[in-house]
């Protein structure tokens, strides 16, 4: 089987279609991953053929012809709905074409059996169309988010404009299903129906181990990990220095940082790891409970934690739902938000909306002295445990593609 995978966004929404493609090449298919040039090196350690073509997403670029959109010129919150609304249109609409002028020369010639796609990747599901061939997004946010009938029309109006026939069911929009690795009763799609889930894996990247100062770190003492996630430095990088064009109101990677920092030296009978993503941060001061870190590989660590401070991007959540960590989720942008408000409904943490050092603070200690969101992530681990392994998609894929 020849199986075409594209991926944008961030690094995390490639190191969720690993795990799969990892499968799908050791049983003998043949993978090429279709993606932009940063995150080419997601797929570096793997087989599978990667061709780094695809340009790169740039959401300001993508948002801008829309903003005519909006009712007024007042400042969005990132909590908005309307913002994933006008972003699921922009990605069917204006933003399609470049895309697939690049991805859609590559799939006819690579002729794939089978397209898994990063789920805002409208121009995949055109190819599918044109090519005859299913598709099936892979697990993301955006996936999480989408309103199936916001993408209708625009992707009608291209289906017009290359020949194909239109459709009148938004949910033809996954056809053929979509790929989760997390039990249907625990989804954070909210549009989506359930369909093929597979058990999350602890190993993500290969190669990967602790570093060596993690035996040091006291174990009288609840451990409590916190980060902030690939997505919020790519989206500053891209804005530029200061320079915001979009009229939503961004939140400042650095403050975040500089405020769970705070937290973590007011949890003095914690032993707190913070990563960074690379981010510069003053660390002068900080006492020694406090462990600062740019990165380190968080689905190992999670398995010895008691308490996981994120941002709440879904690569995070799933990886804490594998491993029964409870969550403190401080959303900044996209999926995080209503990724936190799941996270509250299903008793697996809680939503920090104080985001100063002190409201953080009470979160972490309310979720670490309170025993129902523990009991809570043990039921959702052993839902996730009961799920097949992620080397049985192959078979379900296999049959899918015919």
């Amino acid at each position: 089987m020849r199986v075409l995978c594209t991926t944008l966004g961030s690094p995390s929404h490639g190191r969720a279609q690993l795990p799969l493609l990892r499968a799908l090449s050791k049983a003998g298919h043949r993978v090429l991953v279709v993606t932009t040039e940063a995150l080419a090196p997601v797929f570096h350690d793997d087989d599978v053929e990667v061709r780094p073509v695809l340009p790169q997403f740039d959401p300001v670029a993508v948002l801008t012809p829309h903003l005519g959109e909006l009712q007024d010129g007042a400042a969005l919150s990132l909590s908005s709905p309307v913002l994933p609304r006008l972003l699921t249109r922009a990605l069917a609409g204006t933003a399609v074409k470049p895309h697939l002028d690049v991805l859609a020369p590559i799939a006819r010639d690579f002729q794939p059996d089978l397209i898994l796609r990063d789920g805002m990747d409208m121009a995949a599901v055109l190819t599918a169309e044109q090519l005859g061939v299913p598709q099936l997004p892979t697990p993301s946010g955006f996936s999480n988010t989408i309103e199936p009938e916001e993408v209708l029309s625009p992707l009608n109006e291209r289906r017009r404009e290359l020949g194909l026939p239109e459709r009148d069911d938004p949910l033809s929009l996954v056809a053929h299903g979509r790929v989760d690795y997390v039990p249907p009763a625990y989804s954070f799609s909210r549009n989506l129906p359930p369909t093929l889930s597979y058990r999350q894996t602890v190993d993500v990247e290969r190669h990967q181990v602790l570093p060596e100062w993690v035996v040091e770190l006291p174990t009288d003492r609840p451990l409590v990990y916190a980060a902030i996630g690939t997505a919020l430095p790519m989206v500053r990088e891209h804005l530029g220095a200061g320079a915001n064009p979009l009229p939503v109101e961004m939140p400042d990677a650095t403050e975040s940082l500089e405020a769970i920092l705070g937290a973590a030296a007011e949890l003095d009978d914690c032993t707190v790891i913070v990563s960074t993503s690379g981010l510069p941060v003053d660390t002068e001061g900080l006492p020694g409970h406090v462990r600062v870190t740019e990165r380190v590989p968080q689905p190992l660590l999670l398995e010895a934690v008691d308490l996981f401070l994120t941002h709440g991007g879904f690569n995070s959540v799933r990886e804490a739902l594998r491993t029964g960590t409870p969550l403190a989720v401080m959303p900044h942008f996209g999926d995080q938000h209503t990724n936190a408000e799941r996270v509250v409904e299903l008793g697996l943490g809680g939503h920090i909306t104080d985001r100063s050092a002190r409201g953080i603070t009470d979160m972490c200690r309310t979720l670490l002295t309170d025993p129902a969101p523990r009991a809570r992530m043990r039921a959702a681990r052993l839902a996730m445990l009961t799920l097949p392994d992620i080397e049985q998609a192959v078979g379900d894929l296999e049959r899918i593609a015919g």
